[in-house]
């Protein structure tokens, strides 16, 4: 009885094993030799690249001009940032992109940093509060879209 159930266990690993290397060859064999590259035809190359579907795909960030403010309190301070405005969808986007839509959100900002002094913004948690801050009064701006979050990619306080 032993040793018939060592014979089936030896044939169900041989079975496998074959199986295994069956599957294993059959891929490699698609992979390389057996591959089938598409079509292309004239029709294909001259379609027209849709802008809707590369928006649909890639993120909406606007990246604004940088500003160079006064902070409030003793002894002045400037700051130096950069914004960079993640928008929701490609109407935003357009939205965001109109000249008074860009001048009023650029005006907030400015008003928002204004009152901001040193002590405010050098910790992490006034940084976060500044962001909030900035995409809460952008949305109030804009009618149709809205901005997700704020990125800075230049912080400079003297």
């Amino acid at each position: 009885m032993n040793e018939i159930l060592k014979k089936l266990v030896v044939a169900v690993l041989v079975t496998l094993n074959v199986a295994v290397l069956g599957l294993g060859s059959y891929w490699v064999y698609i992979s390389t030799i057996g591959y089938d590259y598409p079509k292309v035809t004239e029709s294909s190359l001259r379609e027209p690249a849709s802008l809707k579907d590369k928006f649909d795909q890639a993120p909406m960030i606007y990246t604004m001009d940088k500003f160079v403010v006064n902070l409030s309190g003793m002894p002045k301070r400037t700051i130096r940032l950069q914004v960079n405005l993640d928008m929701i969808s490609p109407v935003a986007f357009q939205e965001i992109m109109d000249f008074d839509n860009r001048a009023k959100a650029r005006d907030k900002i400015v008003r928002i940093l204004n009152e901001k002094t040193f002590d405010d913004l050098e910790t992490i948690q006034g940084k976060l509060f500044l962001k909030d801050k900035i995409v809460a009064e952008v949305n109030q701006v804009l009618d149709k879209g809205l901005v997700k979050d704020v990125y800075f990619t230049d912080f400079v306080m003297n």
